[in-house]
């Protein structure tokens, strides 16, 4: 019974919900794990069975992503009339702390110390401006192929849940891109390659980022979207340039917006 409820559940999460294969298999790595430690059906839990499972996590935001996939499947399972109960436990509070992010000063030194002379440095220097201008994820970016920049434009195909979304690039990167694929050698439809002429992997992406600019390549995403808040921009224009299916993700960035205001009055108020 379970086998069969964890197959109707994967067709729901991929079909119906649109959720990306790595989400997917996590939710129901989350429920085998649940499965496993009570060594009963799911059907045949209850909330004591299911806390027992939780109690077992201290960390705060990974016993949420459990819980998570727990209230969805139960749910799911109440909704297809297979439990007469819906289970429904609320998420452990967990302080939203700043993302980390860069300032525009630090991105300019870090880009300052690439040597531009060979075509390594050329693809460094373009990977790191297409990161910061775009917002995109790494995986995005490594997925993206030639024809998806075109006119200042990039449409990313291979967004988390499957979602395509088209973001403009800022001048400066496109020039950096087109310099870079100028002096590439190698021919492929995608843009970013190792030195074989292969995609360039995502060790690799993080090892060139963290090298110049001392953090991962999510950083710059995160630098991305705090600049845009920082500098005014609407945060549902920011949630459709991060291609976040809710908006509760996006504001993460308010934290930003605050401490800017907060800084700026302690910077330029008489009284601060």
């Amino acid at each position: 019974m379970s086998s069969d409820l964890l197959i109707a559940f994967e067709e729901y999460l991929s079909v119906t919900k649109a959720l990306d294969t790595l989400t997917v298999s996590s939710y129901l790595g989350d429920l085998k794990q649940l499965e496993s430690f009570t060594n009963k059906l799911l059907i045949k839990l209850d909330t004591t069975d299911i806390l027992a499972f939780l109690a077992s996590f201290d960390n705060k935001r990974t016993l949420n992503r459990k819980l998570s996939s727990i209230n969805t499947f139960f749910a799911f399972c109440h909704r297809q009339d297979f439990t007469h109960e819906k289970v429904k436990i609320p998420m452990a509070k967990v302080p939203k702390n700043l993302p980390k992010y860069l300032s525009l000063n630090e991105i300019i030194k870090g880009l300052e110390r690439i040597d531009r002379s060979t075509p390594a440095g050329l693809r460094d220097y373009a990977l790191i401006l297409f990161l910061y201008a775009s917002g995109c994820r790494i995986s995005e970016a490594l997925s993206t192929q030639r024809e998806d920049v075109l006119d200042g434009w990039l449409k990313i195909r291979f967004a988390k849940g499957e979602k395509e979304r088209v973001v403009p690039l800022a001048p400066v990167a496109v020039e950096a891109l087109e310099a870079y694929l100028a002096k590439r050698s190698m021919a492929s439809s995608y843009l970013w390659l190792n030195y074989r002429g292969g995609p360039l992997s995502r060790i690799s992406a993080y090892k060139t980022v963290k090298k110049y600019l001392g953090v991962s390549p999510h950083v710059l995403r995160h630098s991305f979207a705090s600049s845009l808040i920082i500098g005014g921009a609407d945060l549902r224009v920011v949630q459709e340039l991060l291609g976040h299916s809710s908006l509760e993700t996006t504001q993460i960035y308010t934290h930003i917006q605050k401490q800017n205001l907060a800084e700026t009055m302690q910077n330029f108020h008489p009284l601060g």
